[in-house]
């Protein structure tokens, strides 16, 4: 059985809160890992989960992650995360999302939701009845689909990847290797293709394939062969954990930048990354523009697309701080990038941290 409190000690999580409601069969949690930078920004996950246990496990090891992806991104937000017990095809209703909503709202600001794996518009439009500290509705100021600035920040995270591991940030002439043609991917090889980079592609999907083959001259390889292939940089944008013992030494790349989540198996890959020689733009870092682009609907003016995707060309900065820590402190990428926001965070707790004992100094002195 989970120690609940042991694990929250382990990685000092604030707050755990369960989420019930008969009516309408909700079942959720919403885990707030760190409140320092801002409050806690993550999205609400629906998910036929084996038990109750891995459902906590899940909000708890995504909200850490959150925190560090927005400290990283150089956002004001801390890290949190919702995830709703029961299948997104046959279990939601509009009451649910309602009474989730409410639950939401008796946090006062401290957690602010967003679409995830198994939620949608539609679903975030029903929280938004019961509470503002929602994004991605469909209503007006909302920032729309992410996945063209997703890309973008992808596309900026390749150039400076290409800047640490050639010397340059130019793409014209260097073979990419995309590992998934979704959305995100397909919109970034059309920036890759426009700089001049030569494309070789592959996807489950044919058609996917077939469409990038067409629109950006891109070479085709069944999906087992895109590890072996000559290229410069390997980009993965489909499943996580494609970074492992098997396919590590098949890499013919110097370079491995792309948009999926957890593209490392086990962190130690991530050593024998760094023992090669490849340089790699740790995911949460180089994928933030999803999340940069929803943060801009919490300004007070509402969402701008160009202040959002200027926010987004920061990526580019990150990840050259990154690869400053990680060539400062002789340590692979990985944990640079983990570094980097615990430094963030830490500053900002010494800054403030001043602040509240100024404030107790002058409680104690009309005591």
């Amino acid at each position: 059985m989970m120690e609940i409190f042991s694990y929250m000690a382990n990685d000092d999580y604030e707050q755990l809160l369960f989420c019930q409601d008969k009516n309408s069969g909700l079942k959720a949690m919403i885990a707030i890992h760190d409140t320092t930078l801002g409050p806690a920004l993550g999205g609400a996950r629906m998910w036929t989960y084996d038990s109750e246990e891995k459902a906590i496990e899940d909000a708890l090891r995504l909200a850490r992650g959150m925190t560090y992806k927005n400290a990283a991104a150089g956002l004001n937000l801390g890290g949190g995360k919702a995830v709703i017990i029961g299948d997104p095809n046959k279990d939601k209703n509009e009451e649910m999302f309602r009474a989730f909503g409410r639950y939401i709202q008796s946090l006062n600001g401290r957690y602010i939701t967003a679409e995830d794996v198994g939620t949608t518009v539609d679903d975030m439009d029903f929280i938004h009845m019961e509470t503002d500290y929602v994004t991605g509705t469909s209503g007006f100021g909302s920032s729309g689909n992410p996945g063209p600035v997703t890309a973008y920040g992808v596309y900026k995270g390749i150039q400076a990847t290409a800047k640490e591991a050639f010397g340059t940030d130019s793409l014209a002439g260097k073979t990419v290797a995309v590992q998934g043609i979704g959305n995100v991917a397909f919109r970034l090889c059309h920036y890759l293709y426009e700089e001049g980079a030569q494309l070789i592609v592959t996807d489950i999907n044919k058609k996917a394939v077939e469409k990038a083959v067409e629109k950006f001259g891109a070479t085709a390889v069944d999906p087992d062969d895109i590890y072996d292939v000559a290229c410069d940089i390997y980009s993965p944008c489909a499943l996580g954990a494609t970074l492992n013992d098997e396919t590590i030494p098949k890499l013919q790349a110097k370079a491995i930048a792309g948009s999926a989540n957890n593209q490392l198996k086990l962190e130690k890959h991530g050593d024998d990354l760094y023992e090669r020689g490849i340089v790699y733009a740790p995911d949460f870092v180089i994928n933030a523009g999803g999340v940069i682009n929803v943060a801009d609907e919490l300004q007070p003016n509402g969402y701008q697309q160009e202040r959002a995707m200027k926010k987004v060309e920061s990526i580019y900065d990150n990840l050259m701080k990154v690869f400053e820590i990680s060539n400062r402190d002789q340590i692979p990428t990985y944990l640079a990038a983990d570094r980097m926001a615990e430094e963030r965070i830490a500053s900002m707790k010494k800054s403030r941290g001043q602040f509240l004992r100024q404030d107790k100094h002058i409680l104690s002195h009309r005591s």
